[in-house]
C-alpha cells in the first residue's frame, strides 16, 4: 500500500457529482490509406492483446487506518476490456454527434473500486476518420503529464507497426518532472513555500509595490464564477498556428499573447451576446513554465501568472497590448527570483482559490481569477499510432466551483487545438465561444497588418 501525496490526496476528497476531477483528450485519427473498414476495430482488438500494465494504471484508491482516498493501492487483476472500449456514433456520424459522446463520457465520474483511467475508441465519423477520447484522475496524473504520456505512444513514422499503449509505455529517458502541471504543481510550490515566510513576504512586496501585478481578487464577479453542476459540455477546434504567428510578428508579441488576446476578444464578445460583460477587465490564470529547454534539473518549475485580459478595451490591438504588458511584467518578475520565492510567489496567486471551496464563499468574495487558459506544448512533426495519422489533439481538463469555463489549447505541429470544457447549466451555448474565436483571431490580423 502507498500512501497518497497530500496534493493528490485533495483531488480525490474534492470530487463529487458535481465536481469530477479527470483530466481528458480527444484525438482524431486518419486511418492509412490502404486501410479497410475494419481498421478502427482491428485496432481496438490489437489493444485489447496487450495485458501487461504500468503501476500507474493498477493504481486505485484504498482505505488506510479506516480513512478513505488516503492510500493507493495495486489492482492485481485490471479488467482491461473495462478501461478500454469501443464505441460507433449512430447515423449520419457527425463531428457534433462524436462531441456529445464526448461531453457525456467527459461527465461521468471514474469508478473507485477500479484504477482510474478509461480510454474509448470511437469509430462511424462520415468522414472516415477515428478518434480516441482518455481520461484519468488528476490524483494519478496532472493535465500535462496526460497530453505527454499520450505523445509518447506516437511517432513520425508513418510505416511503425507497433501499437504502443499508455498503459505499457517503456521507461521514459528523460526523468524529470514535467514542468507545466496546472494545479499540482503550483500547490506543491505553496506547500514547499510554506516555511520561508520572509521569502514569501519580498515577494509579495515586489509584486504589489515594485511592478504593481494583478493579484488576486481584483477579477470582476462574472457569469463564469458561480457554483457548477457535474454535466459538461465540451467544444472543439483547430486554428493554422500561422496566423498567429503573422500577429506576432506584426505586433512585436509572443505566441502566447496572441492566443490569449484572441481568448479575451471571444470572451468579451460571448459576454456582450450574453448581456453579461463586467465594467472591470476579466483576470485569466495562466500557468507558464519557468524551466529553460537546457534545464533538465528535476522538480516543478511553474508559474501562476494572473494576467490582465482587457476584456473592457473595445479595440482588439490595445486589448493585445494590455495582456502582452500583464504577462511581459510578471514574467519578469519570477525571472528576477529564486526558486523559492518562485514558489511563494506562485502559492501566494494561487493560494485565495481554497477560499472558494469553502460552502457559502462564493457569494461573499470576489473570485481570484475569472478564468483558467492553459497552452501545452504539443509534437512539431507530424504523428503516427498504429500507421493512422494524428490530425488532432483537444485537451479537456477541469472545470471547478466558481470556474464554470476552462480554455486549454496545445500544438500540433501547425495547428493550434482548442479544448474548451464548461458546466452544461451555467454556460449555455459554449460553442459560440469557437466562433467567438475565430472573429477574434480575424479581427487581430486586420488589425495587425
Amino acid at each position: 500500500m502507498e500512501l497518497i501525496s497530500p496534493i493528490d490526496a485533495i483531488f480525490l476528497l474534492a470530487e463529487s457529482r458535481e465536481h469530477p476531477m479527470h483530466v481528458g483528450s480527444l484525438q482524431l485519427f486518419e486511418a492509412p490509406e490502404d486501410a479497410g473498414p475494419d481498421f478502427a476495430r482491428l485496432t481496438h482488438e490489437k489493444l485489447l492483446a496487450d495485458n501487461e500494465f504500468h503501476p500507474t494504471f493498477r493504481k486505485r484508491p484504498a482505505t488506510w487506518l479506516g480513512a478513505p482516498q488516503l492510500a493507493w493501492t495495486q489492482a492485481e487483476d485490471v479488467e482491461l476490456a473495462y478501461h478500454l472500449r469501443r464505441s460507433a456514433l449512430p447515423s449520419p456520424g457527425s463531428f457534433d454527434q462524436l462531441l456529445e459522446l464526448a461531453s457525456d463520457l467527459h461527465s461521468a465520474l471514474l469508478d473507485r473500486h477500479r484504477p482510474l483511467w478509461e480510454i474509448h475508441v470511437v469509430e462511424g465519423l462520415n468522414d472516415g476518420r477515428f478518434a480516441l477520447y482518455s481520461k484519468m484522475h488528476h490524483a494519478l496524473i496532472d493535465g500535462v503529464t496526460a497530453q505527454r504520456l499520450l505523445q509518447r505512444t506516437l511517432t513520425n513514422d508513418p510505416t511503425a507497426s507497433e501499437t504502443r499503449v499508455p498503459w505499457n509505455l517503456p521507461s521514459s529517458k528523460r526523468k524529470t518532472e514535467p514542468a507545466g502541471s496546472l494545479l499540482s504543481g503550483l500547490a506543491r510550490n505553496l506547500l514547499s513555500a510554506a516555511n520561508s515566510g520572509p521569502a514569501a513576504l519580498r515577494v509579495a512586496r515586489a509584486a504589489l509595490v515594485q511592478q504593481q501585478l494583478t493579484m488576486p481578487f481584483e477579477a470582476p464577479r462574472s457569469m463564469f464564477n458561480v457554483p457548477i453542476g457535474g454535466a459538461r459540455r465540451c467544444a472543439v477546434r483547430s486554428w493554422p498556428l500561422e496566423r498567429v504567428k503573422q500577429v506576432k510578428k506584426a505586433t512585436g508579441t509572443t505566441v502566447n499573447d496572441v492566443v490569449l488576446a484572441m481568448s479575451a476578444g471571444a470572451l468579451r464578445a460571448y459576454l456582450i451576446e450574453q448581456n453579461a460583460l463586467p465594467d472591470k477587465p476579466l483576470i485569466a490564470m495562466v500557468p507558464v513554465s519557468l524551466r529553460s529547454d537546457e534545464d533538465e534539473a528535476s522538480g516543478v518549475k511553474v508559474g501562476a501568472i494572473l494576467c490582465n485580459l482587457g476584456t473592457d478595451i473595445s479595440d482588439p490591438i490595445e486589448r493585445l497590448r494590455v495582456v502582452s504588458e500583464s504577462m511581459r511584467r510578471s514574467k519578469e518578475v519570477y525571472n528576477s527570483l529564486s526558486p523559492i520565492q518562485t514558489m511563494a510567489l506562485s502559492g501566494l496567486m494561487l493560494s485565495p482559490l481554497a477560499l472558494t471551496l469553502l460552502p457559502g464563499m462564493l457569494s461573499f468574495t470576489n473570485p481570484p481569477f475569472n478564468i483558467v487558459i492553459s497552452n501545452v506544448p504539443g509534437p512539431k512533426e507530424p504523428q503516427y499510432w498504429n500507421g493512422a495519422r494524428l490530425d488532432a489533439s483537444y485537451p479537456m481538463s477541469i472545470p471547478f466551483d466558481g470556474q464554470a469555463v476552462n480554455i486549454t489549447l496545445t500544438t500540433n505541429v501547425d495547428s493550434l487545438d482548442f479544448g474548451l470544457v464548461g458546466c452544461r447549466r451555467s454556460v449555455p451555448r459554449l460553442h459560440s465561444l469557437l466562433d467567438h474565436l475565430e472573429n477574434s483571431l480575424a479581427e487581430l490580423e486586420q488589425s495587425a497588418s
